[in-house]
């Protein structure tokens, strides 16, 4: 029989409902019978010991709120009864010592990937159209339209056929007869995986300095090693400026050689002109990216980004720790890990301070989590206003819970690096990167900094995708899976109901990931078109 409770670490005083528990009863756990005063939901905590106002609350063996008022064993964890607290934490040298798993049935291990000219692999191969400024999005809407509808990837009627005519060409027939040699996937050029459009809302206007962030942002999505090639569609007079952009690519990547495409309206004689020479230098290009093939790669080369949305309370005790050994696994095999969303990292600072394999690298995590932790006090916010109405709702009190439970993610494997947003991850190992907590400028930010597969937890349920990153969904519980399983990749909630264990999930997590990277898989934030995109200006966001 499945527990009812859990016990996340010896040292904590409250305990977790894996199922709904009735007032009055009691339950035990490792040999311990607990009251259970109140109903207690699925998902949420019940007290072990009787508190004074102030009391420090423990949960995965760190301080993670303090209660306002007096509170007994077998009490209902609530927000009118617990308040957001967490330890300080500072540098001091700890060395981690970090056991990896046994990966010796992975050691050999390959998957199929696009290899790039600076020896990156790409679990992908997009061709990605991408505007200078806000002004452009328009025209990208209407090149979309044309070649999704007539190429298989998914404004006018003149350009869906002049599009027609450029496939008529390259196949050697008639309009008519166009759609009879599309692949088995139902597209023209089978070796391209999509075309991506970043539409935004920047470029010019706000600050001279959202436009330079913006610019690292969309240069750093250039040289994703899932992009293929690249059209860029310019106004001319905006302050993110041409040139500059093409610089930052190369500045980035000085073996940078993809096709890339530019194209400024204010240059152009008119916008059909634009338009239909876009179109047709994009076609020729995708008729060269198509040459590329899928060839064997060492999972070293994998670089995936971890992300939770739509938490609830089982996500630190189910999906999260999967993820986290499936992270370890990786790391073992010497491929690349990234774990952002800083204010979900609230209370768990400590914890990763102590495993930095530097100094420096401890002292930079400390700097932006201060600067960022700063900005949000300036505004009359903070970490502590993180978790969402559906979070706490579903068992997530306090940030300091959510963030001890996000933390998991990352699994145990020494942080080798800290990077700040758009710096791209260059050491194999477990690295920091400076984001938001909002799902999707933390996909953004992963993606920028050279995730080529994201591991997204989700308890509640969250569509979101991005546009160069195929994205795996994972749910925290079996009933999300059912529910909703046209967003959900991976069920994890047999951890939950005792049906598997942590390790043995996680594996299966590695598997679905080398499928994924091989093309072997598509998975269903990429198959619904989830392209979610949205640029961070570095205020506040939570």
């Amino acid at each position: 029989m499945a527990n009812l409770i859990i016990k996340v670490h010896p040292a904590d005083n409250v305990i977790v409902a894996l199922r709904s528990l009735e007032a009055n009863t009691k339950v035990s756990w490792e040999g311990k019978t607990y009251p259970v005063l109140e109903s207690i939901p699925a998902k949420h905590k019940f007290y072990t010991e009787d508190l004074h106002i102030g009391g420090e609350v423990r949960m995965y063996g760190v301080l993670v709120g303090k209660v306002t008022c007096e509170v007994k064993a077998g009490q209902l964890m609530t927000t009118q009864n617990l308040q957001h607290a967490a330890d300080p934490y500072a540098y001091r040298g700890v060395q981690p010592h970090w056991t990896p798993p046994d990966v010796a049935a992975w050691r050999n291990r390959t998957f199929l990937g696009y290899h790039r000219s600076d020896g990156r692999v790409g679990t992908a191969n997009y061709w990605l159209f991408m505007p200078t400024v806000f002004c452009e999005n328009r025209n990208l809407d209407v090149i979309r339209e044309a070649l999704h509808n007539e190429l298989g990837y998914a404004v006018t009627e003149k350009y869906k056929s002049y599009t027609r005519t450029l496939v008529s060409r390259h196949l050697g027939t008639t309009p008519l007869d166009d759609h009879r040699h599309l692949s088995a996937a139902g597209r023209i050029f089978p070796n391209v995986d999509g075309i991506k459009f970043l539409n935004h809302q920047g470029g010019c206007g706000g600050t001279r300095q959202d436009s330079a962030l913006l610019e690292q942002l969309l240069a750093a999505y250039a040289d994703h090693p899932n992009v293929g090639g690249i059209t860029i569609l310019s106004l001319g007079c905006q302050h993110l400026q041409l040139n500059s952009m093409i610089e930052t690519i190369k500045k980035r990547n000085p073996l940078f050689d993809k096709p890339l495409l530019v194209f400024e309206q204010q240059g152009s004689q008119s916008e059909e002109q634009l338009i239909k020479e876009a179109i047709a230098k994009t076609f020729e290009g995708l008729v060269a990216i198509n040459r590329q093939e899928r060839q064997p790669a060492g999972l070293d080369k994998l670089c995936i980004g971890v992300k939770c949305g739509g938490s609830d309370g089982f996500s630190g005790i189910s999906a999260n720790p999967a993820v986290g050994h499936c992270s370890d696994l990786l790391v073992a095999l010497g491929g690349k890990i990234l774990l952002a969303e800083f204010p979900e990292l609230c209370g768990a600072e400590q914890e990763l301070i102590d495993r930095s394999v530097q100094q420096q690298t401890a002292e930079k995590f400390i700097r932006l989590m201060e600067e960022y932790s700063r900005q949000a006090a300036q505004v009359g916010s903070g970490f502590h206003m993180n978790p969402s109405p559906g979070n706490i709702r579903d068992g997530l009190i306090t940030d300091a819970i959510k963030s001890a439970g996000a933390c998991k993610k990352g699994g145990t494997s020494p942080v080798v690096d800290v990077l700040d947003y758009t710096e791209p991850a260059t050491l194999p190992g477990l690295s920091l990167v400076c984001t938001p907590g909002n799902d999707v400028e933390a996909t953004t930010g992963k993606a920028a900094s050279g995730a080529t597969l994201i591991l997204f937890t989700t308890g509640l349920g969250t569509p979101t995708g991005n546009p160069v990153c195929p994205t795996i969904k994972l749910s925290t519980n079996s009933a999300l899976a059912h529910r909703m399983p046209d967003i959900i990749d991976i069920d994890c909630g047999p951890i939950v109901d005792g049906e598997r264990s942590i390790e043995t999930m996680g594996e299966e997590i590695l598997e679905y990931c080398i499928r994924a990277a091989s093309g072997h898989v598509v998975p269903k934030a990429v198959q619904l078109n989830q392209d979610d995109f949205i640029p961070w200006k570095r205020g506040v966001s939570l």
